[in-house]
């Protein structure tokens, strides 16, 4: 089995959007969200390696030295499958964007560290 790193991501006019919903709809959502996500893990138990969770600022460190930036990453999570493309197949669907505001889901392979 292979490793791969999926990370959530998100805009800042969709979360505009959900906050401007009303109370009642947006405890409405989130409880939904909520639900449909742990049954999402549940489901692919066998396949998740780290939940991992949300990420918070983000600074970036280069040559020029460490810095406030941004970017559209929301969360992450760890999974293990045979291919690429049945770890993106984990993920059709997922609450992150058809409930909550997020925008989609990246994954990647972690790659091994080649020899030296």
């Amino acid at each position: 089995m292979k490793k791969f790193l999926a990370v959530y991501t998100g805009t800042a006019e969709a979360i505009d959007k959900w906050k401007a919903m009303s109370e009642q709809e947006l405890k409405k959502r989130q409880a939904a969200g909520v639900k449909a996500w742990q049954e999402w893990a549940e489901h692919n138990e066998a396949s998740i390696i780290e939940m991992g969770g949300p990420l918070g600022k983000t600074k970036r460190v280069s040559a020029a030295g460490v810095n406030n930036t941004h970017n559209n990453l929301t969360a992450y999570t760890i999974v293990k499958a045979k291919t690429h493309e049945a770890a993106a197949n984990l993920f059709e669907g997922h609450p992150h964007f058809t409930i909550f505001p997020g925008d989609a889901v990246e994954i990647m392979e972690c790659m091994d560290i080649p020899e030296m």
